[in-house]
Parts: C-alpha cells; sequence; structure tokens
C-alpha cells in the first residue's frame, strides 16, 4: 500500500514533514528501518534530508501477513462503513473484542479477520481504535494498518476523535449536566474499579436526555480512557447502571450493563473531512426507556 504527498514549505525534514501528516514517531522508525519504505522523488530517502517545495514523498507498507494464533471467524458482522484505511462496525453486545484466555475464536477482531480475507487483503491485522466492554454494545473504529492506526491512535490523543454513549443508570438525576471528576484506580481484590485519591485521574461529563420514574437516560463523553470509567463513575455518586451486576446495578429490566457506544466521529487524514455516525440504541435498552 503505497501513500504520496508533494511538499508545499521550504526546508522541512522528512521526520517533521511526515508527522504532520499523523505519521508518529514509532511508525517513522519502522520506515526507517525498512528497505524501500521511504522514498522521495522515486529514491531512498535519507531520514535527515531536508525537504524542498515539490518534492514527492512516499510512504510504501509493508503487508501485515495474518497472526496464525487469531483464527478467522465468518460470523456475522455488521459493517457500518468501510475504506481502503478503516471499517466502522456496530459491536452487539455480548461480543468480546479482543481475543483473550475466555474466547479465542469469535471476537469482533476474529470476525474482522474474517471479513478482511474475503477481500483477499493483505493487510490481516485488525487494529482497534475505540475497544468497548463485552457487554457494551456500539460503534468501533478499526484501522486496517499500521498507518491508519497511527493517523487514529494520534486523534484519540489530540481529543479529535470522540466518542459518546447512551446509559440508562438507576435512580433520578438531578442535575441536567454534570462533571464527574473523581480519580479511580482498581480495587485490591477484584477486576472493579473504585474512586481512590491514589487513583489515575478521570473525568466523566454528562447531559440528561430522559427522566423515568426510577431511571434516567443520559448522554455521556469520556474526557479520560479507564478502565470501566462511566459504570464506576455512576455507581460512585450513587447512580450505578441498569444491569450492572459488578458496580451494583439493579438486575431486574436487563441482562447487561444498559450502556451504548452511540456517537463517533473523527478526521479523515486523506480528504481531510470529518466523518461522523450514530447508531440508535439496541431494543434491550429502547425497552427501559
Amino acid at each position: 500500500m503505497q501513500f504520496n504527498w508533494t511538499v508545499t514549505d521550504e526546508a522541512i525534514s522528512i521526520k517533521k514533514f511526515l508527522a504532520q501528516r499523523d505519521i508518529s514517531h514509532r511508525l517513522f522508525a519502522q520506515l526507517k528501518a525498512t528497505t524501500g519504505a521511504l522514498t522521495v522523488n522515486g529514491h531512498s530517502a535519507d531520514p535527515q534530508i531536508a525537504l524542498g517545495v515539490g518534492d514527492e514523498v512516499t510512504v510504501i507498507l509493508p503487508p501485515e501477513p495474518s497472526d496464525p494464533n487469531v483464527p478467522i471467524s465468518h460470523e456475522p458482522l455488521e459493517l457500518i462503513d468501510e475504506t481502503a484505511n478503516d471499517l466502522v462496525v456496530a459491536k452487539p453486545a455480548g461480543l468480546t473484542v479482543v481475543p483473550g484466555p475466555s474466547n479465542r475464536t469469535d471476537t469482533l477482531v476474529n470476525r474482522v479477520k474474517g471479513r478482511l480475507a474475503d477481500e483477499n487483503a493483505t493487510f490481516m491485522v485488525p487494529h482497534i481504535l475505540t475497544r468497548l466492554d463485552r457487554d457494551t454494545s456500539g460503534l468501533v473504529l478499526v484501522a486496517k494498518h499500521r498507518l491508519a492506526n497511527s493517523w487514529y491512535s494520534q486523534q484519540a490523543t489530540a481529543g479529535t476523535l470522540q466518542k459518546r454513549y447512551l446509559a440508562v443508570v438507576s435512580g433520578i438525576l438531578a442535575d441536567d449536566h454534570g462533571l464527574i471528576d473523581r480519580p479511580l484506580r482498581r480495587a485490591n481484590d477484584g477486576f472493579n474499579q473504585i474512586v481512590s485519591p491514589d487513583g489515575k485521574p478521570a473525568q466523566t461529563e454528562y447531559w440528561v436526555r430522559q427522566r423515568g420514574t426510577a431511571v434516567t437516560l443520559v448522554e455521556v463523553q469520556l474526557h479520560t480512557g479507564r478502565t470501566h470509567q462511566i459504570r464506576a463513575h455512576f455507581a460512585a455518586i450513587g447512580h450505578p447502571l441498569l444491569g450492572d451486576a459488578l458496580y451494583g446495578g439493579p438486575l431486574d429490566q436487563i441482562d447487561r450493563q444498559a450502556l451504548h457506544a452511540y456517537d463517533l466521529r473523527f478526521r479523515d487524514p486523506l480528504t481531510d473531512s470529518e466523518r461522523t455516525y450514530e447508531l440508535p440504541l439496541p431494543d434491550d435498552l429502547q425497552h427501559l426507556i
């Protein structure tokens, strides 16, 4: 796979030029170490070269072969959008995102590999950008190669790749808008996260979308990306998510945490346009409200 750019600035280093195109330091180091992966005007590039106006910079990505330890699955994959560089998919609740000890054969990664195999792709390593818990439904962005992974990882770090959630929490939230700003760390005796002064900073912003008789539908945006952040934060303020057994949520109306990644937006680095996706609430969450 090949990408080409024309230089428009005087005397810029190739490293800085590629950094402006969201190529990370790590990927730049990999490209430098790969013969023929970086060229200027058709010739192998010296990483120390100063580029001039009109120079043509080419990045040639070597194929990413399939990992034999990650099987291909042809179970259904709900595709929302696809380009040469990425996929946006809808993950159902109950499906694990990446292979692990409990499931190595049919996760979201295995199903994306099935899609890539059907396309006879030479890049067979799915790069998950927006991971979700097994029992959280919603939109997931998957990069098809390491350069796209670098693009979107840089955006995630800069805060320009954004995702929002819808959650149904127990009880009635009094404020229409709020920010939960409490540090989180893993509990000493379990897998759950707890609020603790020695935890990592964590901020969760929310807006009330609808109030019921004993539940509240909230829209949520994370300003940090801690494990179980939404679930732990709402439990900490006395409003655990419905169906969330780990954090003390009511279990009589739904058999998984009532959390859905419904909104995803990011910049396409090749077209410089914003891509925006919304995924309606699944039926089990619709019934709660």
